[in-house]
């Protein structure tokens, strides 16, 4: 029978046995590389330095990572190498003054004539190009001339995007004291088992295999799960929810006619909204829709409505021009035109563009949630029965509606939860939709339609303070985040 090795030999518990081999090959050298102990251990680098980091927490072991840079030319730069800086060549093209417009006829004109007034080299005035005097090699051509080293020179050219910069990194790695003596002390070496096996108790063989030995004085190692994007989650949420009450999922392009985006919803073709500053406009246009005079007779006198319309006249010619969707309110009324007869639940949860600076709390793109109810005698007050339900199966406790205006609802009012920290929070818009807006489509009982910004929501939702944290590539965060939220689990206690 095989005698079991001392505790000492086996070695402290925590070490594994991978730990183990790589102690025994870096003994009796002072420094060896990943790659050179990956080859003798026939495995892999990355497996290597990973048995590396647990040696080096036992204390077994130290990782210098070195990196070093080399720097090449790349394709043009060779090309400037030869031949010179595209300034350079500009520069000696000419002798003392020159045209603008005879200068622009040369194929490096460019990105010559910027360089060239960059670094002194010529003056413009009045059309004419002149010479400023002398115009000695600069840091950056004497740098294209010589072998690359680090300085000024090359920092211009990397700036220009002339030279590559490739960076190289070496892990080296070495015994500490304590992995010396670990080593020398006698390392097991033969397989560990992890795992003892029902089989293991039948046959007995449990008293002579070599366990595994584990520290319970520390945590272990952190395993991160994948899981979906909080942002994400959230959407998903939401979406279960309307598809719960009853609600059918639509969806549409993003890029959409003016027509359906503004027209369509009894916006004037004078509004502020349709304007440059705050609508992608695209340079396609599209042709309108059957029954588009309806909406038009609506805009310039009310048509067959006690309405007054807009007044003025229409323009086809606007309505044709195509816009990345501004809202998805427009969806809901494509839907509505071939869905004229009620009941009718339906939602729309998709991105929507305008024209927006970035800053914390705003973006040029961003999801809406859109939601429409059709059906015989709905009211207002149904409206914001499910507008309460929605919000407080979405978790927030205190819900209040307060008047608004908005072009295509009346009445309108805009949804405010409670936040702690923050007070009221307008959340959204509702409203019913105006007579101008569904008798074009035949539709003939009430509309109750509501929308909202996802991003607020999951701002409120996630703790956030900057809106682009949602968009982000954020790794620890998406980690950190957890997979249920306070109000998931709360909820699946009760």
């Amino acid at each position: 029978m095989e005698r079991e090795p001392s505790a000492e030999k086996r070695g402290p518990a925590g070490v594994t046995q991978n730990e183990k081999r790589l102690l025994a090959v870096l003994a009796g050298h002072q420094d060896r590389t990943a790659e050179s102990v990956a080859e003798e251990m026939q495995t892999a680098t990355d497996a290597v330095i990973q048995w590396a980091h647990l040696a080096e927490e036992n204390g077994f072991a130290t990782m210098t990572r070195t990196i070093t840079h080399t720097y090449a030319l790349n394709e043009e730069g060779e090309v400037y190498a030869s031949s010179g800086l595209p300034e350079r060549q500009l520069l000696n093209s000419f002798e003392g003054s020159i045209d603008m417009a005879t200068l622009k006829q040369h194929p490096l004109s460019k990105i010559g004539i910027g360089w060239m007034r960059k670094k002194g080299w010529v003056t413009i005035r009045d059309g004419v190009i002149s010479r400023a005097g002398d115009a000695p090699e600069g840091v950056d051509e004497l740098a294209l001339k010589g072998p690359l080293t680090e300085g000024e020179g090359l920092n211009d050219l990397i700036r220009r995007g002339l030279v590559v910069d490739q960076e190289n990194a070496v892990t080296t790695m070495r015994l500490t004291p304590a992995g010396e003596a670990l080593v020398s002390d006698g390392l097991d070496l033969r397989e560990e088992t992890g795992q003892i096996t029902h089989e293991h108790l039948l046959t007995g063989e449990w008293e002579h295999l070599n366990l595994r030995r584990y520290r319970i004085d520390r945590l272990p190692r952190r395993a991160v799960p994948g899981k979906a994007h909080p942002y994400q989650r959230l959407i998903n949420e939401m979406r279960q929810i309307l598809l719960e009450m009853g609600f059918t999922e639509i969806s549409g392009e993003l890029v959409q006619s003016a027509f359906w985006n503004f027209d369509a919803l009894f916006q004037p073709q004078d509004h502020p909204a349709r304007e440059m500053q705050d609508t992608f406009y695209l340079a396609e246009q599209t042709t309108l829709p059957e029954g588009y005079e309806r909406v038009k007779a609506m805009h310039e006198h009310g048509g067959d409505t006690t309405s007054s319309g807009w007044g003025g006249v229409w323009s086809g010619k606007k309505a044709e021009q195509c816009v990345l969707r501004t809202h998805t309110t427009g969806l809901s009324i494509q839907y509505l035109a071939t869905h004229q007869e009620p009941p009718v639940r339906a939602f729309c949860i998709s991105r929507v563009y305008r024209r927006e600076a970035i800053d914390p709390t705003h973006t040029p793109e961003f999801e809406q949630l859109e939601g429409i109810v059709m059906d015989k005698e709905v009211t207002f007050s149904h409206l914001l029965g499910f507008l309460k339900e929605f919000y407080l199966k979405m978790g927030f406790a205190d819900v209040r509606f307060r008047p608004a205006y908005f072009p295509y609802t009346e009445p309108s009012v805009e949804p405010e939860v409670y936040v702690d920290g923050l007070g009221w929070v307008e959340i959204g818009g509702a409203g019913i939709f105006r007579q101008e807006v569904t008798e074009p489509w035949g539709v003939k009982t009430p509309v109750l339609a509501w929308g909202l910004g996802v991003s607020r929501v999951a701002m409120l939702k996630l703790g956030l303070k900057d809106l682009r944290m949602l968009y982000r590539s954020d790794i620890d965060w998406i980690r950190d985040a957890p997979i249920l939220s306070a109000d998931a689990v709360s909820s699946t206690r009760r």
